[in-house]
């Protein structure tokens, strides 16, 4: 029988079907925040750095203008918008692993929002160069991904066509596809004797 994970984990997923009337509490986005903050890093380097808008805000509109069309239709009804930025040079020169550092980060930030009962979807389908350009990044920060935070509404929310992929089962590859051992492509199973 497979191992199950934490339930926080096992709850986090990303729905693009967010109620518009649903509030995300500065509190809460402080605590997602401080999340992000406690992430290992290479180094202790802490590279994660984040753009932040609570709807209702200028810095909302102007993340939610730099997503693509598709992302736009549904994450207006956000209760925050992010940007997840690295920082790739610090006082010691560049940083190795920034990325890495960014990504482990914005997973502690995600969940949070889940243990807040909250919820969070990623998205790569951004304008790179006009966050960049509204935000006035620096040379040293590059923008990583976009996070849309906010309280699940129903998948009615949704043109018909995201419908089905918001409700159908979430699906993971097997266990015995991601770990292996001896040599590549030999499962690992933790539980054979």
């Amino acid at each position: 029988m497979p191992s199950e994970p934490h339930p926080l984990i096992k709850a986090r997923w990303s729905p693009r079907a967010l109620d518009p009337a649903g509030v995300v509490p500065l509190e809460a986005l402080n605590r997602m925040l401080e999340a992000a903050r406690w992430a290992p890093s290479y180094g202790n380097t802490q590279p994660a750095r984040y753009i932040v808008g609570p709807r209702g805000t200028s810095t909302f509109d102007r993340i939610l203008g730099c997503l693509n069309r598709g992302n736009q239709a549904w994450a207006v009804n956000a209760g925050a918008l992010l940007v997840a930025c690295a920082s790739t040079v610090n006082e010691k020169g560049d940083i190795p692993y920034a990325e890495y550092g960014v990504g482990l980060a914005t997973e502690n930030l995600v969940l949070q929002a889940v243990a807040e009962g909250l919820v969070a979807h990623q998205m790569a389908g951004f304008d790179k160069a006009a966050v960049v350009a509204e935000f006035e990044l620096p040379p040293t920060a590059r923008p990583l991904v976009a996070v849309a935070v906010g309280v699940l509404g129903s998948p009615e929310l949704l043109p018909p066509e995201k419908r089905e992929r918001e409700t159908k089962p979430r699906r993971r590859k097997p266990a015995a596809e991601l770990a292996f051992t001896d040599r590549w492509g030999e499962p690992f199973r933790p539980d054979a004797e």
